[in-house]
């Protein structure tokens, strides 16, 4: 006789310009604090997030680390050389671990210094979609499943300019040979935060559509990751200054009539 157990996983989803981006947890990485596998065509990226329950001793600042894992196996290859072995991060993977942490470290609250960990993970590369569009949304989502104190969540979106029509992630070589226009975007519901872009001389009504077009579907975005909280969020952080003013002020309270009356189911 053999048993299987299938892990229980939660998926959220939202169409994206022409293609689907799906948001999966329960499946790997479940000792993280939040983990996701988002997948658009067959990219797929692990994303984890992992803090410290403890302020770091005498931080003046907010100890974020985000890195991006790029694997030669995501493309079917084996590095070269006589140990193949991964190398050092390619500047690719530097850029985007900076992007990603760009939008997110303001989002948390005045004075948090915990250590935070954001680990992206490049498990499949179809080098149609690019990887760095999922890594973003993959570290928001993971920091929303987490119980940590993030104020998310943002959506990421790429915005190109094809043969004088805006297109929402475009394929890479779309971007390399066709496109006048690599917009990046990140922002919350209720406004952009990030924008990075390259472009050759697209006029300023044609970004600030794209722009426009850009946040509508971030909303989408935004709103699958609060779905997928909704689902399989964990219980975040009570608010740890807020925690010791309760106590000062009324935990001798609550002590003393415990220990008057005891503890009653």
């Amino acid at each position: 006789m053999s048993i299987t157990l299938s892990p229980r996983t939660t998926t959220a989803s939202a169409t994206v310009g022409r293609n689907e981006m799906t948001f999966e947890t329960g499946r790997l990485a479940k000792q993280a604090d939040g983990a996701v596998v988002v997948r658009s065509g067959e990219t797929m990226v692990l994303a984890t997030a992992q803090g410290r329950l403890e302020a770091r001793e005498g931080a003046d600042f907010f100890p974020l680390t985000v890195d991006v894992e790029e694997r030669m196996y995501a493309a079917g290859k084996i590095p070269g050389g006589f140990f193949k072995r991964e190398g050092r991060p390619t500047e690719k993977a530097i850029l985007t671990a900076r992007m990603i942490d760009r939008p997110i470290r303001p989002l948390w609250p005045k004075g948090f210094t915990n250590e935070v960990q954001v680990i992206c993970t490049i498990l499949s590369a179809d080098l149609v979609t690019a990887h760095d569009i999922l890594c973003l949304n993959g570290a928001s989502a993971a920091l929303m499943l987490s119980p940590l104190p993030f104020m998310g969540p943002v959506g990421a979106v790429r915005i190109a300019l094809i043969e004088g029509e805006l297109v929402i992630n475009p394929a890479l070589q779309e971007v390399e040979e066709d496109s006048r226009l690599d917009l990046v975007v990140v922002g919350t519901n209720e406004g952009l935060t990030m924008v990075e872009a390259g472009a050759d001389e697209v006029p300023e009504e044609t970004l600030l559509e794209a722009l426009e077009l850009a946040h509508r579907e971030i909303k989408k975005l935004c709103e699958a990751q609060e779905d997928l909280r909704r689902q399989a969020g964990k219980p975040k952080w009570l608010d740890s200054e807020q925690t010791n003013e309760l106590n000062e002020r009324y935990g001798g309270q609550i002590r003393d009539r415990i220990g008057e009356v005891g503890l009653r189911e």
